[in-house]
This record gives C-alpha cells, structure tokens and sequence, in this order.
C-alpha cells in the first residue's frame, strides 16, 4: 500500500460521527465540503464556530483534532497524529504525519512539521498555538524550537494542562546558540534568480528563495504541478540541530495533502537548489519513485 486508499471526505464523514455535538459536526462537514476538503478555517469562520457553540479558541482546536488526523498517511506506523496550529491572523491550518513506505524512514513528515510547514507555504508568519493529539516527541519540540515564536509558542494536548513549548524543552539549544537571528517563519529573500518562462520553475525559484536555510545555506525550492495545472510550493525549513530539518519536496507534498488534493496526480516536478554544503536531490527522487513514475527536474544554482 502507498497512500491511503479512500477520499479524504471518508475519512472525515467518519469522525465527524464521533463528535459529542453533532450539530457542531454538520457544520463542520458542510463547510469542508464546501472548501473541497481544504484542511484550513479562516479566522472568521473560527470566530463564528466559537461564537454559535459558545467555545473558547482553545476548545475548538482540541475539537479538530480528530478531524486533522484524517489527513495522516501512517502507511508504516498505522498510528494517526493530528495537529492543528492557529497562526497571528486567527487562522487555523490542519497537519498529520505523513509516512513513505519504500523510501527512508527519516523521510516522514511529522504531525506538528506537517502543521507549521502548512501555514508557513500559506503566508502565515507567526503562530501563537498548536493543538496535538499526542505529546509532541523530542524531534518536534526540536523543529518548533526554530520559530520566530518558540519563546511564546503554547502547546494544548487533549485532557491536559496547557503549557509552553519551553516547558516541553527547558535548556534548549537552539538558533541564538548559533548567533542566528532570523529564524524560522520570518520573511526570507535569499537572492537568487532565474530566468525562465515556465510557471513551475519559477514557483520552485521563488520557493528556494523562501527557504530558511541559515546553517548550511543551501537554499532549495520544489514546485508541483498536478494534472489539474494547480502549482504547489516546498521550501527547505533546516533546524539548528541538523536531522528536525525538513526538506522542501516533503513541504511541498504535504501542502497537496493538506488542502485536500491528491499526491498521485503529480505530472511533474521541478527542484531549484542552491548545492553549498548539503543536496537533497536524491532524497527528493527516492519519494517521487514511491508516488510514481514523474521524473525531478533538477536545477542548480
């Protein structure tokens, strides 16, 4: 088995049955289907289920939780995770772990990653909350340590107190033990430039001009393209400690995933890296083999 094997809306049509409120679940349900399926609530429309259910911000997170998990694709593990981030704009952005049968086990996604990157490839710039089903593990706490807001960052968990990121990482080794100031989720121009027609390549360009790449500065950028002509961006997200790094075609595929599309209608591929230290170029072949037959358009600058 590679992906999972039924639509999303299965998925979700069947933990929206679970929901102790079912009228807060047909809400739910009408406005997923409504947004094809896009694993995303605008403010406004969080403001408004908060507002007829008479719930805290905090308590809708945890709510969707169930729901965010429905995007997981635990192929290896068989375990669902789901998380759910509020960003500064009051919106809610929808991750789950996504898992590659065939390829190394590093190159996972995880539910709070597959989050964050979400938001990040939708423009968000700060977060203020994550909502996780399970207790972030050591490699998450690590990632979420390079966030512009990591000194801020409130974690919820179902059942349990809320309670800071530090609290879940206290003595952190992170980017200022690094004498880096520009951390993760902050505007990123790196420079580069290309000149090129093609709309995929320079969408990859421009990804790899977003990426956060300040310990190696090997910038990259991935752009996807599905058969439906709609374009996916990727940027590369390194990590002061090295292995929490997440590679662009992994931000790129989970944002595909994330707003309700389908991996397997790839038809192509473009990757623009800058190769200074570090490559990810064969990683990035090793996922596109398991999804299928679409080669790596591979462009280095």
């Amino acid at each position: 088995m590679t992906m999972r094997q039924d639509h999303i809306s299965d998925y979700i049509q069947a933990a929206l049955k679970d929901f102790d409120n079912p009228q807060l679940a047909t809400d739910l349900w009408h406005i997923f289907r409504e947004q094809h399926f896009d694993g995303f609530l605008a403010n406004f429309v969080v403001s408004h289920l908060c507002e007829k259910y008479q719930m805290t911000k905090n308590e809708l997170g945890l709510a969707l939780l169930p729901v965010a998990a429905c995007y997981a694709n635990p192929t290896i593990s068989h375990f669902n995770v789901g998380a759910v981030v509020e960003g500064d704009s009051g919106h809610f952005y929808f991750g789950a772990n996504q898992e590659f049968c065939g390829t190394a086990i590093a190159q996972t996604i995880h539910a709070e990653q597959s989050a964050i990157s979400h938001a990040w490839v939708r423009g968000e710039q700060r977060l203020t909350n994550i909502f996780i089903n399970y207790s972030p593990c050591g490699h998450c706490r690590q990632f979420m340590n390079e966030l512009n807001t990591a000194d801020k960052l409130q974690i919820h968990l179902p059942k349990e107190p809320s309670c800071t990121l530090h609290d879940y990482l206290p003595n952190a080794f992170g980017p200022k033990d690094l004498n880096i100031s520009h951390l993760l989720l902050d505007p990123e121009n790196n420079g580069l430039t290309y000149h090129c027609t093609s709309p995929v390549i320079q969408a990859a360009v421009d990804a790899a001009n977003q990426s956060h790449a300040p310990y190696s500065k090997t910038y990259c950028g991935v752009a996807l393209e599905l058969n439906n002509h709609k374009i996916f961006q990727g940027r590369y997200a390194e990590n002061a400690a090295f292995n929490p790094s997440l590679p662009a075609m992994q931000v790129a595929l989970n944002a595909i995933i994330m707003q309700g599309h389908e991996v397997e209608n790839i038809v192509r591929a473009v990757m623009v890296e800058t190769p200074v230290a570090l490559s990810y170029k064969q990683s990035a072949q090793a996922v596109l083999s398991y999804l299928g037959d679409v080669e790596l358009e591979y462009i280095a600058l």
